[in-house]
């Protein structure tokens, strides 16, 4: 008995030891408006080495450039806990390297300039702050995976944070799991209007910068259903909660996992029905990357180095079935109908095939030079490269398709979906490399899907009236895609359980 109280206490020591050593990670960010910069202070526990190399990202997962966020850092200083200057010095672009010897408490201050207008870039005014993670945090890279917390303090005319970090009970104070989760957070400050909802059991937020015209249609309505239609493609929603980070006039917008930031029109008076249709696809499209991008994943994309660039010859994936989904996630939501869908699906192809890019370059190259050719737009582009943003969904157009042909309309695209959801994410809590993304799909359809594969890996024209005739459709010489009156069968069946009846 004696043994065991001993054993336990010894256990207990050495316990609160470890605790006692682990090293804690706080953040402080307050703003000045007029300079345009945030003020970051890095409190720094437990230390056990004599330097700590701190390292900012040079770049942001689903943004595939190189943006150099550290060029932004200025006035960077380390001081130990009685407020005496410690010696640093620079390791390559984005390493700082803190010389604290026995001290194991330190803090580190830095000011980041924030000037910019894009979704992964920070940017400081009178009335707001935008706050992208990568451009702001620094990690120790051996401790990416801690737990860390950031406190912010407001100017007084600023009333709201809005970002999908967890909220503490301390005022303006947020918590994330690792580095991964907190450079994934972006969070918005300003006076943006606020709409909370409950949706089947998890909390949204949604944020507008330039609310007007935001009544004039059920936009929370409409999100609710295109949230629902997501959730029963793949059956399961990973987050708790949700924030839908909605900017004022601008272009793009930027996935993560349990967020959007998004510019907008800068007013939500849509003057068609199409150009509402089109804001709300956009909407879906960053939403469902929290499935396909963040959860099903190639194997390269997490966890990340952000050091430097990460190739992955998948995007057509990522990027290009993201796209494709948009069509049947708002078509079974009951948001677009089925003229819209084929109209929309004719544009991209039409597009694809009226370049010449299409020649000289695969689905699977334009993914893996992305780097090359994020923000690349020279004359010399349209003629010798595609994008996967365009060619991704006419494959995912038609391997769903195929699929179904194969299966007599029995399984689909969404099967896969789901297949590397539960099997890679929730089973083996990883990234599927491509030969597994090929596997899949061959189980899914009872055989491999070889021409498919020749689409993806290689210039090879696309016999598109083969597979519009799988799913009672035709295609016009233009590049229309178009209803076959009187079609019956399984060609039936496949359309309509794309298209609805």
């Amino acid at each position: 008995m004696k043994r065991s109280i001993c054993l336990f206490l010894l256990g207990m020591l050495f316990s609160s030891l470890s605790l006692f050593s682990q090293t804690g990670m706080r953040y402080h960010l307050s703003f000045d408006p007029e300079e345009q910069y945030i003020h970051v202070s890095l409190s720094l526990s437990g230390l056990s080495e004599e330097a700590t190399i701190l390292r900012m990202p040079v770049w942001a997962p689903g943004y595939y450039i190189i943006l150099d966020y550290p060029k932004n850092v200025v006035d960077f200083e380390a001081f130990d806990p009685d407020g005496h200057p410690l010696i640093w010095e620079k390791s390559g672009k984005n390493g700082w390297v803190v010389h604290h010897g026995n001290c194991h408490d330190v803090t580190v201050s830095y000011r980041v300039y924030a000037n910019a207008h894009s979704v992964a870039e920070c940017m400081v005014t009178e009335e707001k702050a935008f706050i992208p993670g990568n451009g702001v945090y620094m990690h120790i890279e051996e401790k990416k995976n801690m737990p860390v917390t950031v406190h912010f303090t407001l100017p007084d005319t600023w009333k709201h944070i809005s970002t999908g970090l967890k909220r503490m009970e301390e005022t303006n104070t947020f918590y994330a799991a690792d580095f991964d989760l907190l450079y994934d957070s972006p969070v918005y400050i300003g006076n943006q209007t606020l709409i909370h909802f409950t949706h089947e059991g998890h909390e949204y937020e949604l944020a507008m910068e330039t609310p007007e015209g935001f009544e004039e249609q059920d936009f929370v309505g409409d999100l609710k259903k295109m949230i629902s239609s997501c959730t029963a493609l793949i059956g399961d929603v990973p987050y708790d909660n949700y924030c839908f980070i909605l900017m004022g006039r601008g272009g793009g917008g930027l996935e993560h996992f349990n967020s959007q930031a998004c510019f907008t029109y800068g007013t939500y008076h849509f003057t068609t029905r199409e150009m509402y249709n089109s804001f709300l696809s956009f909407i879906t499209h960053e939403y469902f990357h929290l499935y396909n991008v963040k959860t099903i994943r190639p194997i390269e994309l997490g966890p990340f180095d952000y050091d430097k660039e990460v190739f992955t010859p998948l995007l057509w994936i990522s990027e290009g079935f993201t796209v494709y989904y948009e069509l049947p996630i708002l078509l079974r939501a009951g948001i677009i109908n089925k003229d819209y869908f084929l109209k929309e699906m004719s544009a991209v192809i039409r597009k694809v095939e009226g370049k010449n890019g299409k020649n000289h370059m695969s689905l699977r190259q334009s993914s893996y030079d992305i780097w090359l050719n994020f923000f690349n737009n020279n004359a010399n582009g349209a003629d010798t490269r595609i994008s996967y943003y365009d060619k991704g969904p006419i494959i995912g157009l038609l391997m769903d398709i195929e699929i179904r042909q194969m299966t007599d309309n029995r399984r689909s695209l969404d099967d896969v979906m789901r297949a590397l959801y539960w099997q890679y994410y929730k089973e083996k809590d990883r990234g599927f490399t491509e030969e597994e993304f090929w596997q899949v799909c061959a189980e899914v359809a009872g055989q491999p899907l070889m021409e498919m594969r020749r689409y993806v890996d290689t210039t090879s024209a696309i016999d598109y009236a083969k597979y519009a005739a799988y799913a009672g459709l035709r295609i016009d010489d233009d590049w229309n895609l178009s209803v076959v009156e009187g079609c019956s069968g399984l060609a039936l069946r496949i359309r309509e359980s794309i298209l609805g009846k």
